[in-house]
This record gives C-alpha cells, sequence and structure tokens, in this order.
C-alpha cells in the first residue's frame, strides 16, 4: 500500500481525490492546504507520493515546495495538480523531478491510472537496501514484516489496530536509531502528539503484545533495538 499526502487548496476537491484513492486502495497520510505547512509535514510524513497543487492559501507556492523537496527528500514522488497545461508547467515538472501533472477538472480514470504508473515506477526503482529490509527481528518471538506493515509473533500475525502498526513501522523503518517524538507524531497521527499520549500508545502496544519492545531515548525520542 503506497502512502500519499494531498496538498490542495480546495477542500471539496482535496477529499475527492482522497475518495478515490481510498477506493482505490492507497493511504491517505495527511491533507495540506499551505506551502509553509507543507514543507515542514511532509518530509516528516515521509510518503511515497505527493499530490502537489501548483496555487496554495498562502505565499509559497506548490513548485516551491516541490524544489525543496527535492533537496531534503528526492526519493518521494510528486505529481503537480494544475489547471493549466502550459510550457510553464512542464518546466515546472522537470525542475522538480515530477512524475508528471494531473489537469483540473480531476477524471477520476486519469487519477487512478496515473498513480498505477507511478506506483509501477515507485516499485522498480526502489533502492536494494530498501527491498532488502523486509522483516525485522524484534525479539526471539516477534519479526515486524515492513513490506506488508504486520507484527508477527511465532509467525502468527498479532491484530493491532492501525495506530499501533503505525508506531512500530516508524521505529522499524529506523531500526537501531531513535525517532523523535515529533517524527512518530506526524506518521502515526498526521499532528504532533504530546508526550502522554505517546507514552499511553505505547503501553497499549505493551500490553497487546505481551513485551516492552520499545525503548525510551532520554530528550530524543524512541527506539526498537533488532536482536543480534
Amino acid at each position: 500500500m503506497l502512502n500519499i499526502v494531498i496538498v490542495e487548496d480546495e477542500l471539496i476537491a482535496a477529499e475527492y481525490l482522497k475518495e478515490i484513492l481510498l477506493q482505490n486502495g492507497f493511504n491517505i497520510l495527511n491533507i495540506i492546504d499551505k506551502g509553509v505547512e507543507a514543507k515542514e509535514k511532509i518530509p516528516l510524513l515521509n510518503p511515497d507520493i505527493v499530490l502537489m497543487d501548483i496555487m496554495l492559501k498562502d505565499s509559497i507556492s506548490g513548485s516551491e515546495v516541490s524544489l525543496h523537496l527535492k533537496q531534503f527528500a528526492p526519493h518521494i514522488a510528486i505529481i503537480f495538480l494544475t489547471a493549466y497545461a502550459d510550457k510553464e508547467m512542464v518546466d515546472y515538472a522537470i525542475e522538480a523531478n515530477s512524475y508528471g501533472y494531473l489537469m483540473k477538472p480531476y477524471n477520476e480514470n486519469e487519477i487512478v491510472n496515473t498513480l498505477k504508473v507511478v506506483a509501477a515506477r515507485i516499485k522498480e526503482h526502489s533502492p536494494v537496501q530498501k527491498k532488502s529490509l523486509h522483516k525485522i527481528a524484534i525479539s526471539q518471538e516477534l519479526i515486524f514484516d515492513i513490506g506488508s506493515s504486520k507484527l508477527l509473533k511465532n509467525e502468527i500475525e498479532l491484530k493491532l489496530g492501525k495506530n499501533a502498526l503505525s508506531f512500530i513501522e516508524i521505529l522499524c523503518k529506523n531500526i537501531n536509531s531513535s525517532v523523535s517524538n515529533k517524527q512518530i507524531s506526524m506518521h502515526v497521527w498526521g499532528e504532533i502528539k504530546n508526550d502522554i499520549t505517546i507514552r499511553t500508545q505505547i503501553h497499549r502496544i505493551k500490553e497487546k503484545i505481551g513485551e516492552n519492545i520499545i525503548q525510551n531515548v532520554n530528550g530524543i525520542g524512541y527506539m526498537i533495538e533488532s536482536i543480534k
């Protein structure tokens, strides 16, 4: 399942995109309507794809955000959303190394087909190291499968909620390294949460799996260590 962030200044259009994508098996991490917020949140959310409107609600355009992402998160695929397919639009796409653009008003078939093509390209060009990081041994009994986002105990899948799996997922994707509260919050909930909410989620995970796999790194965040 690919994770997508929608950057669109019109709420109705954004919700329409979200509904179509959810119906076709994509996961929507967040909807953003401002350029400043997009620059800050997208690297933390770390989606596979961003649907990027050119005109946003503040002074920072979608093209500026895309150039920022090209520098700081070049692995994220960008698809522009625009009402004008002119030379300037094409130049934006080339400069930001985007995967193309979708025209407004949106057409459902075009959206789905474009996303399928991009998904295939992402899969084809995935780094070797990302492909090899598939299953993480957390303990003698626990294995987290990153590819399917499942936690297995003695090879049997544990039924955990979406938030719990997302919490474990971001720590396993950064195995043996600390992840900040801010990064965890954005990945799991799509917004900043306080320490109490984070600790409560950790306590629920511990109760569900019967092991304390998540370690507190004082003043930094949390981490999971793989077994040797």
